[in-house]
């Protein structure tokens, strides 16, 4: 009879154990979509190694609101962690947006050597706004996408381009661009796009057609605006409170899968490229290298616009010296 009583206090003691340590993480990302299935595949590698005691509770497809809504939440303590891109990362880690600025970036090789170089310098910007980076994780390059045919600068300006409300960097791009954009939540896109409130967006291939805003666009401009990058974070104070050999398993596997999640976006990118031809948008490339150049003067001229907002000087002329010598080092290979 002892032992049976013992042995029960063993399992409930157990079972607590494994219950001590939840992380409510939530993301806009759909279930069934690439980066709720890598979430998953993080959570069931850390709820392993950790034998039990570590895990997510994930809120998926934006239940639990925008990423100003979550990352409220996460302030309040309601939640923990989240999912972040853009318009979240301004709000807690602005240096770290450096890496979606305009027309920096003209490769994925580009893209890795500045993300690498300066991953402890940014990953030091999340922590300072009260949050660790467990990992990078790349939403797209992002292109144009509208209802009348845009080649040029000039075309732009009698696009109704929507701007995700909030968003610095877009309103940077736009305003270097000479473009009046209608801000809006990104829940109330299609909508606007139904309505013809808008009819302009910018989006990665994958996103637009998770967003279903594919089926209100006719057109791609085939001049990619930036790199879109994301993240999965935790609130620092809460991973302050777990043992140090759950804040490495958490680490570890955060960058990991975080990696894996690039690497299949970018695949998952290509195809949804694809897909957007074969449902009759038609890709318009710039129609000269004088368009592409007018293109690249606006990203500068929307990069400096950061300065001081984002980033410091410093840090773009770093960046932007960095990436000039590294492309003279691959072009000279």
């Amino acid at each position: 009879m002892i032992i049976t009583f013992l042995f029960a206090l063993f399992l409930i003691e157990s079972s607590a154990a494994a219950q001590e340590y939840i992380i409510k993480f939530a993301t806009l990302a759909p279930e069934g979509s690439t980066w709720m299935n890598v979430m998953h595949e993080f959570d069931q590698a850390v709820r392993t190694e950790s034998s039990g005691a570590l895990g997510f509770k994930i809120y998926s497809g934006g239940v639990q609101g925008d990423e100003i809504q979550v990352l409220r939440k996460v302030k309040l303590g309601q939640l923990q962690g989240a999912g972040i891109t853009g318009v979240g990362i301004t709000s807690i880690a602005p240096e770290a947006r450096i890496l979606d600025s305009p027309f920096l970036f003209k490769s994925y090789g580009e893209v890795d050597y500045i993300a690498e170089k300066y991953r402890n310098e940014l990953n030091a910007a999340f922590e300072t706004g009260g949050y660790i980076n467990l990992g990078w994780a790349e939403v797209g390059w992002t292109y144009l996408f509208t209802n009348a045919p845009v080649r040029t600068p000039s075309d732009l300006k009698s696009v109704k381009m929507w701007m995700w409300e909030g968003d610095p960097v877009a309103e940077a791009m736009f305003r270097a661009m000479s473009i009046n954009p209608i801000p809006l939540s990104v829940t109330d896109v299609l909508t606007s796009l139904q309505t013809k409130m808008i009819d302009g967006v910018y989006s990665p291939p994958l996103a637009l057609i998770a967003m279903q805003w594919f089926s209100r666009v006719k057109y791609m401009l085939n001049a990619p605006l930036a790199d879109a990058t994301g993240a999965a974070v935790i609130a620092k104070k809460k991973f302050d409170e777990l043992p140090l050999r759950l804040q490495e398993i958490l680490l570890r596997n955060g960058k990991n899968y975080m990696a894996k999640l690039t690497r299949l976006s970018r695949e998952d990118n290509a195809r949804a490229l694809e897909t957007l031809k074969q449902s009759g948008i038609t890709i318009i490339d710039p129609p000269s290298a004088q368009a592409i150049q007018a293109y690249e003067e606006m990203g500068v001229q929307g990069r400096k616009l950061l300065v001081g907002k984002l980033y410091s000087d410093d840090l773009l002329r770093r960046v932007e010296n960095d990436l000039a010598e590294h492309r003279g080092t691959t072009k000279a290979k």
